[in-house]
């Protein structure tokens, strides 16, 4: 049991607003429930990453509590700082500036996306309880998703042809003992889903998996209940919704030759990413395609709330794709691909479809559009999921329970 407030370092390559996806939203949003809870949370985080990577101006609004401190690691030596990282494994130009903050003193230091903010070294960094979530492959896959050659699902080692067709640079560290010395440092591995459990003891990693799923949390940019829960649909143009980046591994451009012949509702596109301008051409001339640009997440309410249903075509093994459960949270079903970890959620909640092919996604689009009743059963079924499993208060209380385990095993004094 835990009676007094902790100490967490979270250490991430990306924090919101200086980041791409849902790996960062995911660490804000747990920052900040810890700090409301009374908790004091400090993040490292990398701004070079962010611009090396050709960010663009910060997108959105992301306040943080008073319990949560920032630290943006920005060196004069620019690019070469994640790259230094991604290259030897080391946080060569912040190295002195994370051990200064880590020798502090933290109770928990839970590190995410670690790739370019320091590499598996910094996993020895500290005498805390370490936790680690794999938001992505990193640790067994060099391009970080299991995408081969950036046009297929993974199934074999390519691995170094296939890191040079996603234009990066070997990374010669993996081919050492490195990430093998660097992850017993790390007391428990908090896994998405089960799925991403699967593939990384497929990949000979035995390592110590806990499942702690996404979650949504308390309140969100001003986010109330009564909004979160509120109906959407009938009126208005029917759509349906695609949000995530623009790449070619996320599978939209699968969805636009569809909808130029799918007159029966528009897709709405929302994000951004390299694949943009192929994707408006390919767009071109087709009326009921819309594309919406990068939005701050509270203007995407009623964005979700009104769609016929939430289109996830990821071609890659994705674990956990939080647009799922954002979907079902506003009363919105999800049609999924048949990959990774997407099935496993959508059969958890019961507030979606998975399809395999383009014939079964065209008859799952033509049930929702046609049948109201079928979407608000699976809607209602998709938000009563994240009232029961994906909570914050169901993640937190799992969460301090697996640090307060730990803590016991290692015969510390938390309370």
């Amino acid at each position: 049991m835990i009676a007094r407030p902790l100490r967490f370092c979270m250490i991430t390559t990306f924090y919101p607003p200086y980041h791409f996806g849902g790996d960062a939203v995911f660490v804000h949003r747990l920052s900040n429930e810890l700090a409301r809870r009374g908790h004091h949370v400090e993040v490292i985080h990398c701004l070079d990453s962010y611009h090396a990577l050709g960010g663009k101006d910060p997108c959105g609004l992301y306040e943080d509590h008073p319990n949560v401190r920032v630290h943006g690691l920005k060196s004069r030596w620019g690019f070469l700082s994640p790259l230094s990282a991604q290259q030897t494994g080391y946080p060569l130009f912040q190295r002195g500036r994370i051990r200064k903050i880590v020798s502090a003193g933290f109770d928990v230091i839970h590190y995410h996306n670690i790739s370019l903010v320091g590499g598996p070294k910094i996993l020895g960094y500290g005498n805390a309880i370490k936790l680690y979530t794999p938001h992505e492959y990193w640790l067994v896959c060099p391009s970080h998703m299991l995408f081969r050659f950036n046009a297929a699902p993974c199934l074999g080692k390519f691995c170094l042809a296939c890191t040079l067709v996603h234009k990066r640079p070997p990374q010669w560290w993996r081919y050492s003992g490195m990430l093998k010395r660097a992850l017993k440092h790390v007391d428990a591995f908090a896994v998405l889903s089960d799925f991403a459990e699967k593939v990384h003891r497929r990949e000979g990693l035995d390592l110590p998996f806990v499942h702690l799923p996404f979650f949504l949390p308390t309140q969100d940019n001003g986010t109330s209940a009564d909004e979160e829960g509120a109906e959407g649909r009938p009126g208005g143009p029917s759509y349906f919704l695609y949000v995530g980046r623009l790449e070619k591994l996320k599978g939209v451009q699968t969805l636009i030759p569809l909808f130029r012949r799918y007159p029966r509702a528009q897709l709405w596109i929302v994000g951004s990413g390299n694949l943009e301008r192929r994707l408006r051409q390919m767009a071109e001339g087709c009326p009921n395609i819309r594309f919406l640009g990068r939005m701050p997440y509270p203007q995407l309410h009623s964005i979700y709330r009104n769609a016929v249903a939430v289109i996830v075509p990821s071609l890659c093994y994705e674990i956990a794709p939080l647009v799922i459960i954002e979907a079902a949270r506003h009363k919105t079903p999800v049609i999924a691909g048949h990959r990774g970890g997407m099935p496993e959620l959508v059969a958890e909640s019961g507030g979606g479809i998975v399809y395999d092919t383009q014939e079964e996604l065209i008859a799952a689009m033509d049930r929702l559009c046609f049948d109201p009743s079928l979407r608000k059963t699976l809607g209602g079924k998709g938000y009563a999921a994240c009232r029961e499993k994906w909570s914050a208060e169901s993640y937190i209380t799992q969460y301090l329970n697996l640090i307060a385990g730990i803590a016991g095993k290692r015969g510390m004094v938390l309370g």
